[in-house]
């Protein structure tokens, strides 16, 4: 999952290299921070989080299918 969404969002950012994904266990599930650089934050989340929201769709089908939960959260 990691992984996935680390792909996601270098594809939308104007700096790649600053992309990171931490992943943290917790009594609800798997939790995915996504770090970005500063001025990429708009385009990670778009108009209305509208792709924030499909990123956390993607992850979420494809967690189901290894039957886990998993929590993407943006952080700065």
């Amino acid at each position: 999952m990691k992984e996935l969404v680390e792909v996601i969002a270098k594809s939308l950012v104007d700096f790649p290299d600053e992309v990171a994904v931490t992943e943290k266990e917790d009594e609800k599930g798997t939790i995915l921070e996504l770090h970005v650089a500063q001025s990429d934050m708009g385009k990670v989340i778009g108009k209305q989080g509208r792709i924030a929201k499909a990123i956390r769709a993607v992850v979420k089908a494809a967690a189901s299918k290894e039957d886990k939960k998993v929590i993407v959260e943006i952080v700065q």
